[in-house]
């Protein structure tokens, strides 16, 4: 028995993102292309004898019990594996909340991993995946981690080779989103073809290592709804592309922006001017990273 593990959960952004239709029970088909980045929340996981979850968060707002996906994670599990111990979660949150970047879900998947591995159930990484999208759609995904296709409502995954290496700068507005009013409001099949993002052309660049061409097709189609609510989103996609960024984008359903540079120096600065100068009136939170592509979860 394991009496504590410390893990990661990383965020994510998305190179693409397509909307194909909805179905008749809501859920959107969907078709994008996800990528991981070195920004994470911290989870400790700590075996107690006495049965019960035990959710302790470093942001006063978040839930604490049923509601928050790390209970959810780690109920499931418990509940199927008959586990009558208990465990106290703390997470620290460093993911901008409700932002676009899977941070929930990702927080869920690494409680997975870890209730997986401190109770020694045995599952395999494709276990945890099939029981992951009980919790959320983008939960396999940060399960599987690095660069992957994601399509059906996001729970079928086509790892993909690792993107060539660049800085990402990632810049949240203070407006929220609501990701279930963005999908709401989405009309994919009365959008031009010309407003869907071309997936297969960014699968091109990766697969064939260039980050220029993965940059040149970055899309997605969400900001057909996001975008009209918050022009904040297009100001900071602008601010970063006259700053040096090779591509920008809103991820997932917003409302935070990334930003790829093939320098260093530009990206620094660009963190700097969104940090300090002028560009810190369009964004609170601002972080410089890069893609982050190890599949395994180490505590």
């Amino acid at each position: 028995m394991i009496k504590h593990l410390s893990l990661k959960a990383y965020g994510k952004i998305n190179l693409g993102l397509d909307v194909l239709g909805r179905r008749e029970n809501g859920y959107h088909d969907v078709r994008m292309i996800m990528q991981t980045v070195g920004i994470f929340d911290r989870i400790d996981l700590l075996h107690k004898p006495a049965p019960g979850i035990q959710v302790e968060t470093n942001l006063h707002y978040l839930p604490t019990n049923e509601n928050n996906l790390v209970y959810k994670a780690a109920r499931l599990l418990m509940d199927e594996f008959h586990i009558t111990d208990g465990v106290t979660i703390r997470l620290r949150k460093f993911i901008p909340v409700a932002a676009g970047m899977a941070g929930g879900s990702s927080d869920a998947a690494a409680v997975l991993f870890g209730i997986n591995k401190m109770f020694r159930l045995g599952l395999d990484t494709r276990e945890l995946m099939e029981r992951g999208v009980k919790i959320g759609a983008d939960v396999p995904y940060c399960v599987l981690r690095g660069t992957a296709l994601s399509e059906g409502i996001g729970e079928i995954l086509t790892p993909l080779p690792p993107v060539p290496q660049c800085q990402v700068l990632i810049a949240k507005p203070s407006v929220s989103v609501s990701t279930r009013s963005v999908y709401e409001n989405l009309h994919a099949n009365e959008l031009k073809p010309e407003q869907h993002p071309d997936i297969d052309r960014i699968l091109e660049g990766i697969h064939r290592q260039d980050i220029y061409q993965i940059a040149e097709n970055l899309g997605n189609i969400l900001e057909t709804v996001t975008i009209g609510t918050h022009p904040v989103i297009q100001e900071i996609k602008d601010q970063m592309l006259n700053l040096g960024a090779i591509g920008a984008l809103m991820s997932g359903s917003g409302p935070t922006v990334f930003g790829l540079f093939t320098s260093p120096r530009a990206a620094q600065e660009a963190y700097e001017v969104f940090r300090y100068g002028d560009g810190a009136r369009l964004a609170r939170q601002v972080y410089l990273t890069n893609f982050f592509n190890q599949k395994e979860n180490k505590s």
